[in-house]
């Protein structure tokens, strides 16, 4: 009888039977047994094909009827060809085109004319008339590993969705880090065509793309936009799956992004495709409404530059006609990031296409010229507008804004309104509309969709913001002039004018007080204590009241910074501690690294005028326009410095630039000395808010105590939580007392101690126990850890938990100090696991058995010239007396996974070396899954003898294969790649030949050159010379036992062997001892 509680049947099986019977997918396939051939299970002929070429076929004559054979033939050919030398994302990235576009074929029609058609690989417009198929535990076979996927979601033969599910006690990470990574490693051609990922356990699901990091895959809580949210793989599976739904994602949310410098693929979030798909409602019925298409407010770090693309792509996509997008901004740096943003995705191109406007004129003329999108300044609307002389009476002109609250006023507004009488409006933005925004609801509307900051925090979208009010503790709060200077600073920024001056004949004393120099320089000091306590998570940025100020609290940082730097010297030298006084020496070297710099707009005068607070601008300004040197010769500019996450540049002090429109994910904490209020104050502490790998949250450090403004703006801006997720559908302040932190370390640390305890450890025992005692409870914790490979990844996962919350704690004393003790112990079961991995060998794994045999070792009197031997000849290993040694062990679990750690590590060097040894892959997986199945002690003694004799057989038979044959690894490889059954002890004799010499030609000359894999022209000459070498009638393979066909597959063979395994020369795989 089966067993109904297994992964197959609690997961994946009621995942496929949802999909069959709830989505109406069309078919349901347990490939496990799969019988090839054309008339077989699914078609397939190998286990290498990932593309189901029957269905495929079958559906490009359905969609593209009576076309001769040649055409479809074509057809398939395009969609299957990809090339070995391109990374997994750009391969996907031009497959996406083609199945999203069509594929172009060439063909002859009946009269024999030469006709080029682009034929339609899916039907968009209905869904229903797609093949949708489901196939669980399909074998997948790449160049050396074989893989068994859980389940693929086929549409019309094209492997669109991958699934990894796991039991329903499993972390949704654990298919992450175990799974998908390592298929993307062994079976790469399995996501050439891939739509997206989803991970699952059966409770919960998360959907990503191939290229997503885990932090980056989400939760799909709401299949409409009003629903309250609920985590649940059901949720996602309805709102991903089913087949409208699962096409509208495919064809329109999936973004190519390389603004950030290396390609990103991008997946809308559950909240972008929702509201996007209603601002593309609002366009279809834009009439009704006037022109008005709404507020689209997703809180700021939601992806709402990415929203404003996904919406202009679906409606040009899916509406026709000839839309032109005006994309408005109010500053430079807005125009350009926003810019960026669509040039990265392809879908700008200013140098070829010019689209940004210089002036009124040029935007006049480029929405005359039915450009798919124009970006410019709103202020480029500053020439007074007959309403009987428009820029343009065009009724398809949709006008993006970007922040629509601070672009809706005075006559920049109406004359743009009066220059576009028959465009259409919808504004973008981070923050909600406050009371006072009745001009921007005239304007566009209601919200046409909503996206809180509490929604954000509770799907993960953005990470939670926590308060420390360290003005108030320090006693440099200005608590009573902030509303009064905030209300200043708002009427003058927005004005552009001198905000220094105005500020000081305005307010007067009330300036002063705020930019005294005590109360400065009680900041600086403050400001390097704390941040080089928390130096490990992540950069910061410390925003000051004008421009003056800024330069001011560099001088005062930079002295305070280096104070500070020889204060740890000198503590250094005392410390005796080893582990102590390695951190103390990473902190002090990341000090001396770290770069502090002003970003400030520049202004005419500002020399003179920082001249006479006796400051000079001038080095600042320099830095500003030049940037910093980069590693290859040339120059990085600030912004892009700042925003990568391992430049040293980690601490920028700003007044208003960088504040809106500017995202660095690694920016953890936002001290704020000045004064704002409503949307600014929202605008600024949301720059902490980004998702980045390790971020545990924000931190938002307030010198001027704006806890008042703080808690008005967040009656707005907050929204109500998801009660299907954490939240309980109440108002909810986005940044909370950052002691909320311990709480939440403090859970992690018990999570852990009840993993550990469930096993028969205390954690307690580590910390209450010293020297020899204390060594021994680690051996014992990690014993507890060990219990299977699936329990080590969830201690792991937790462990990382507790240390990135801890990290996040670090500045919150005196309690943090009482949880260290915990945090170390945990690390250090953490660490000594990494360090098995690591170092494991298997005369380590000997000697921790006492495993010194006499009759099995010969010892010799070493000479003094000699060089001492391995300590133990494993080729006489006594196996009755090694199993008595282990039977004796307490480190049963943690011997087998250092075995296994020591196994897979040289097993991957045999199949880097050899493409062809994948039975020993095979081999060695069948005795891990039996391992993991059972836990009884005669499992564990059976499985460590198993691997034992495979590591030292199996292995070290196949390692005197190529001695034997009168080869070495590298050649050895070659000969297995070429050889075939039956043929002549000649034949194979002249092989062998083939091999050494094609080896040793490629060696001599195409393999030098340097990074010979990125340059195509050498690839292609690479790839011809082995297609020569194998056909040329002298050099190359036996004629008669050869035809042409099979020497172009072997060569391309040879060829992606030498590609993956000859980066440089000599290999690193070959030169490496196994």
């Amino acid at each position: 009888m089966t067993n109904p509680f297994t992964e197959d049947t609690l997961v994946q099986q009621t995942t496929a039977d949802y999909l069959f019977n709830d989505l109406g997918w069309d078919e349901s396939v347990y490939a496990f047994d799969e019988k090839f051939g054309e008339n077989g299970t699914l078609g397939r002929d190998t286990e290498q094909e990932v593309v189901l070429v029957r269905y495929l076929r079958k559906k490009l004559e359905t969609l593209n009827p009576n076309l001769p054979e040649e055409a479809y033939r074509d057809a398939v050919r395009k969609i299957l060809e990809s090339s070995s030398s391109q990374s997994i994302l750009n391969t996907n990235r031009a497959r996406d085109q083609v199945l999203r576009n069509g594929v172009e074929v060439i063909f002859r029609n009946k009269k024999g004319e030469r006709n080029k058609k682009r034929l339609r690989i899916f039907d968009f417009e209905i869904p229903e008339n797609n093949h949708f198929l489901i196939v669980r535990e399909l074998w997948i076979k790449g160049d050396i590993y074989r893989r068994r996927a859980d389940i693929i979601g086929y549409v019309n033969g094209i492997p669109l969705v991958f699934m990894e599910v796991k039991n329903l006690h499993h972390d949704v990470k654990v298919a992450y880090e175990q799974n998908f990574s390592d298929y993307k490693d062994t079976v790469p051609h399995l996501f050439h065509h891939n739509a997206f990922v989803i991970l699952g356990n059966g409770l919960e699901a998360k959907i990503g793309s191939i290229s997503s990091k885990f932090e980056y895959f989400h939760d799909w809580k709401r299949l409409v936009e009003r629903d309250p949210g609920v985590v649940e793989m059901e949720t996602l599976l309805k709102g991903v799956c089913s087949k409208g739904n699962l096409m509208d994602l495919f064809e329109n949310y999936i973004l190519f992004d390389e603004s950030g410098g290396k390609p990103v693929k991008i997946l809308a979030r559950n909240h972008q495709f929702l509201g996007v798909n209603k601002a593309v409602c609002a366009v279809e019925s834009r009439k009704e409404r006037e022109g008005k298409l709404g507020v689209f407010w997703h809180t700021q770090g939601s992806g709402k530059s990415y929203s404003i693309v996904f919406f202009t792509k679906k409606v040009h996509r899916r509406l026709g006609g000839n839309y032109t997008f005006l994309v408005l901004t109010d500053r430079e740096d807005l125009d350009s990031q926003i810019y960026k943003t669509f040039a990265g995705c392809g879908l700008a191109d200013n140098d070829k296409d010019p689209c940004r406007a210089s002036s009124g004129t040029h935007l006049k003329s480029l929405l005359a010229e039915h450009k798919s999108v124009v970006f410019s300044l709103i202020q480029k609307f500053n020439k007074d507008v007959l309403p009987d002389e428009p820029y343009s009476k065009r009724d398809d002109i949709i006008v993006i804004t970007d922040e629509a609250h601070r672009t809706q006023y005075g006559d920049l507004s109406l004359n743009m309104r009066t220059a576009l009488p028959n465009a259409s409006f919808i504004g973008f933005t981070g923050t909600p509309l406050f009371s006072d925004d009745e001009i921007t609801k005239r304007v566009f509307g209601d919200y046409v969709s909503t996206y809180d900051f509490q929604r954000a925090v509770e799907d993960g979208a953005t990470v939670p913001l926590y308060y420390d009010a360290r003005g108030q503790k320090l006693g440099v709060a200005t608590n009573d002039l902030n509303e009064k200077i905030a209300d200043k600073l708002e009427e003058f920024e927005v004005d552009d004018v001198n905000v220094e001056q105005r500020l000081e004949r305005e307010l007067k004393r009330d300036y002063h007080i705020i930019t005294a120099g005590n109360r400065l320089d009680q900041i600086a000091r403050d400001f390097v204590q704390h941040y080089s306590e928390g130096w490990e998570n992540g950069k910061s940025m410390l925003v000051c009241i004008d421009k003056i100020t800024c330069v001011r609290m560099h001088k005062l940082i930079d002295f305070y910074w280096q104070e500070r730097i020889r204060e740890l010297e000198t503590e250094s030298k005392n410390i005796t501690d080893d582990q102590e006084k390695i951190f103390s020496l990473r902190q002090l070297y990341w000090m001396k690294e770290t770069i502090i710099a002003v970003m400030i707009s520049e202004e005419q005068g500002e020399v003179d005028k920082f001249r006479k607070w006796d400051l000079d601008i001038t080095p600042h300004r320099k830095l500003i326009k030049q940037g910093f040197p980069a590693q290859d010769g040339n120059r990085i500019d600030l912004e892009s410095a700042f925003k990568k996450e391992d430049h040293p540049f980690r601490v920028s002090i700003v007044c208003a630039m960088w504040l809106t429109g500017f995202d660095v994910p690694c920016l953890a904490t936002l001290y704020l000395d000045k004064p704002l209020k409503a949307h600014t104050l929202m605008q600024a502490i949301a720059r902490a808010n980004r998702v980045s790998e390790g971020k545990n949250n924000g931190l938002i450090v307030d010198y001027c105590g704006i806890l008042k403004n703080l808690r008005k703006a967040l009656a707005t801006f907050a929204g109500h939580g998801d009660e299907g997720h954490g939240g309980t559908g109440d108002d909810k302040d986005p940044a909370k007392p950052n002691e909320e932190l311990l709480a939440q370390l403090i859970e992690a640390i018990q999570l852990v101690s009840d993993f550990l305890k469930k096993r028969g450890f205390l954690l307690n025992k580590l910390f209450e126990t010293e020297g020899f005692a204390r060594n021994a409870a680690i051996i014992e914790a990690k014993e507890a850890v060990n219990e299977n490979d699936q329990t080590r990844k969830r201690f792991e996962i937790m462990a990382r938990t507790v240390l990135k919350k801890f990290k996040a704690c670090i500045n919150i004393k005196p309690e943090i100090n009482e949880l260290k003790i915990q945090k170390n112990a945990i690390n250090i079961i953490y660490k000594s696991l990494e360090r098995d991995r690591e170092t494991v060998d298997i005369s380590h794994i000997m000697r921790a058995l006492h495993l010194v045999v006499d009759e099995s070792i010969k010892t010799e009197k070493l000479g003094v010239s000699e060089r001492p031997q391995s300590p133990y000849d494993i080729s006489k290993i006594n196996f009755d007396r090694l199993r008595q040694e282990f039977n004796n062990s307490k480190t049963k679990r943690t011997t087998v996974q250092c075995l296994k750690s020591a196994i897979e590590e040289r097993l991957k060097k045999l199949l880097r070396q050899n493409p062809l040894r994948t039975d020993f892959q095979k081999h060695y997986e069948q005795i891990v899954n039996e391992y993991n199945q059972e836990k009884d002690k005669v499992t564990i003694e059976k499985t460590f003898e198993a691997l034992l004799r495979y590591y030292h057989e199996d292995l070290d038979e196949e390692e005197k294969r190529a001695i034997r044959e009168g080869l070495n690894q590298e050649t050895l490889a070659l000969f297995d790649l070429l050889v075939k059954p039956e043929l002549s002890k000649n034949e194979i004799n002249q092989l062998k030949k083939v091999a050494s010499s094609l080896l040793e030609s490629l060696k001599k000359e195409k393999l030098r050159i340097e990074n010979w894999r990125e340059k195509e022209a050498t690839r292609d000459a690479v790839r011809q010379n082995i297609f020569d070498f194998l056909f040329d009638d002298k050099s190359g393979l036996p004629e008669k036992s050869y035809n042409d066909d099979e020497v172009k597959i072997l060569s391309d063979c040879v060829f992606n062997h030498i590609y993956s395994a000859y980066p440089t020369i000599p290999s690193p795989y070959y030169d490496i001892a196994v």
